[in-house]
């Protein structure tokens, strides 16, 4: 087949395209550069993004996060494309409920972006092409290193741990329990609905969250570290989800897991 992935320089485009390049003709996108033709594309996977959970520039996250992809979208209907395209678990913001038809409570404009191209996907009808939404929860793995304070919890302690010795850890962390689940995962949920011929959203995460305490300790425990307990700054602790856990009673339809 032959696929156009979006943000493939990022963290999980890097590790897409080098899931997907031997089996598959890719082609290639970031911001900025020319969108290619649409002709001849079997799959668009949407993952370009502005990432950041604590970016202020509202028209800037919605320009990239909502009108470009409401414009692939558009693309894709035109060309009759079939479109994946990655959207976060923060639009549950602090909600209980993790399930793809429950309440949503977005807390920043990156939850925002993400929640209103959802409503947009999801109340149309398709007739030619499928689109497929993942909500992805706390995503793991390989090729973090340029995302800074937006690198999953196993990225930053692994690297401090190596680094300094000392894992800095929110005070109550042994509270905040996440959904973690691994970026080949991802990918495997991603190559699995190539053959699902249905459109909607999807909760991709592992439905068994772990403490942010339990994974520090693991990592010190690997490299012989300390864990130090620091104060939450107040910029993160307004919006800062305590507690995710998929339903993926949904996906499990279609994928078993590992």
């Amino acid at each position: 087949m032959k696929i156009l992935i979006t943000g493939y320089k990022g963290f999980i485009g890097q590790n897409m395209v080098n899931a997907l390049k031997g089996e598959h003709d890719i082609v290639l996108y970031d911001w900025g550069q020319p969108v290619p033709q649409f002709e001849g594309l079997d799959w668009v996977i949407h993952l370009g993004a502005v990432s950041s959970t604590t970016e202020t520039d509202v028209e800037m996250v919605l320009k990239q996060n909502y009108d470009f992809s409401c414009m692939l979208l558009v693309a894709c209907q035109m060309a009759k494309v079939n479109l994946q395209y990655a959207s976060s678990a923060s639009v549950y913001g602090t909600t209980s409920e993790f399930r793809e038809d429950g309440p949503v409570l977005p807390q920043s404009p990156y939850a925002w972006s993400k929640y209103l191209f959802d409503r947009v996907s999801s109340t149309q009808n398709y007739r030619d092409i499928v689109v497929q939404g993942f909500r992805y929860f706390n995503v793991y793995g390989p090729n973090e290193d340029h995302k800074g304070n937006q690198a999953s919890p196993y990225s930053k302690f692994t690297k401090q741990a190596k680094e300094t010795g000392v894992i800095e850890l929110f005070e109550g962390s042994e509270n905040y329990l996440r959904d973690f689940i691994h970026v080949n995962e991802v990918i495997d949920i991603h190559k699995t609905f190539f053959n699902v011929k249905e459109s909607g959203i999807w909760n991709v995460g592992t439905g068994s969250p772990r403490s942010f305490e339990s994974v520090a300790r693991e990592v010190a425990d690997q490299h012989d570290a300390i864990v130090k307990y620091i104060p939450m700054p107040e910029n993160i602790a307004r919006q800062y989800q305590s507690y995710t856990c998929a339903d993926v009673n949904k996906l499990r339809q279609h994928y078993k897991g590992k």
